[in-house]
């Protein structure tokens, strides 16, 4: 959130040009930052697995804490594949394809198909008229008032917090991105097929370690970890006190990625497990941003001292929010809504 109301930032040419000047130098891959981080991501992640592996027969206390640890470094790992998506990672258009391709297998992602249906949520994030897509499903206080019992009801049950983060991202990462959309191109549907058959390759080999039931379960569990904690951060970057959400020819794409996307401001140790990620107004309002180049780019950039931090604890604030409401422009939760409107409890 920037300290000018939403109602006066609006684009001017020479705006973009200076913010796109200010962030030209960060745009730049660097090999050995990205194999470093690949180094530092991969190798201890594949090493989890294998001390995971002698702990079993030990005891399940010891080997709980590894599941937890290896499933940060999954979240890592996903921000890695997420920047080869964007084709940010790497200055190789084919290296950033094949590193996206293997840390999607590890991620349960397929690249293309994900690459595609992410674009579309950049293009669209904070514009209440292209909702759908690649955000978490949020209706204004009118729809939800004209909307039938039983379709509140549901609302209701996908918001709410057990169901949005311990369900759904379980769901997201291992059955739907098993299935290509119905609007997917060939490339897109043909990403879902080869990353399946790897995914089944991989889990026939890990079997032969571990056991079909031992694999099934760990590798659940670290899915069902890292998809909460990556889910969360999703969340909070774009539902959080002050964000900006605009229809028709009002949206602004610099006040999109600077209002609608948060600077969430975490300890050391979980920033670096989340890729630097929390600079999402950074890297929405430039995805060429390489994760290892947000941090210089915030600090480096005069247009992003202006952005307000969300905090660990003020995040948490986030978990009450539900609606939009178009009048007073703000997210609010049921309770809100229920004393404003008297529509009965479901």
């Amino acid at each position: 959130m920037v300290s000018e109301p939403s109602e006066t930032r609006r684009t001017q040419p020479t705006e973009r040009a200076s913010w796109q000047e200010w962030v030209l130098p960060y745009q730049r891959p660097s090999t050995r930052r990205a194999l470093w981080q690949l180094a530092n991501t991969l190798v201890p992640y594949l090493l989890l697995w294998y001390v995971i592996y002698l702990t079993l027969g030990i005891s399940l206390w010891l080997t709980i804490p590894l599941i937890v640890l290896a499933s940060a470094f999954l979240v890592r790992i996903f921000i890695i594949f997420h920047d080869c998506g964007h084709g940010s990672y790497l200055s190789s258009r084919r290296a950033n394809e094949i590193v996206g391709f293997v840390t999607g297998v590890l991620t349960f992602c397929p690249s293309n198909h994900w690459r595609w249906e992410h674009a579309i949520h950049h293009g669209s994030a904070g514009h209440l008229d292209k909702r759908g897509m690649g955000d978490i499903w949020t209706m204004t206080v009118q729809e939800y008032i004209e909307a039938s019992r039983w379709r509140r009801l549901h609302y209701r049950l996908i918001r709410n917090p057990l169901v949005l983060f311990v369900v759904a991202p379980f769901f997201v990462f291992v059955v739907k991105h098993r299935f290509s959309s119905v609007k997917a191109g060939r490339r897109e549907r043909q990403s879902v097929w080869w990353t399946n058959l790897s995914l089944i390759v991989v889990a026939m080999l890990m079997s032969w370690v571990f056991g079909l039931v031992t694999y099934l379960l760990l590798q659940s569990a670290m899915l069902m970890v890292a998809g909460s904690a990556g889910l969360w951060l999703f969340y909070v970057q774009h539902q959080f006190e002050g964000v900006y959400w605009e229809r028709g020819d009002d949206w602004d794409y610099t006040a999109a990625a600077l209002q609608g996307s948060s600077f969430y401001k975490l300890p050391r140790v979980l920033q670096w497990f989340s890729g630097n990620i929390g600079f999402h107004h950074v890297h929405h309002l430039s995805p060429r941003v390489p994760n290892y180049n947000l941090q210089r780019c915030h600090e480096g950039a005069p247009l992003f001292q202006q952005v307000k931090p969300v905090t660990l604890t003020s995040s948490l604030k986030s978990l009450t929010f539900r609606l939009w409401d178009e009048q007073s422009r703000r997210l609010i939760g049921f309770a809100q809504l229920t004393r404003a409107t008297r529509l009965p409890r479901v």
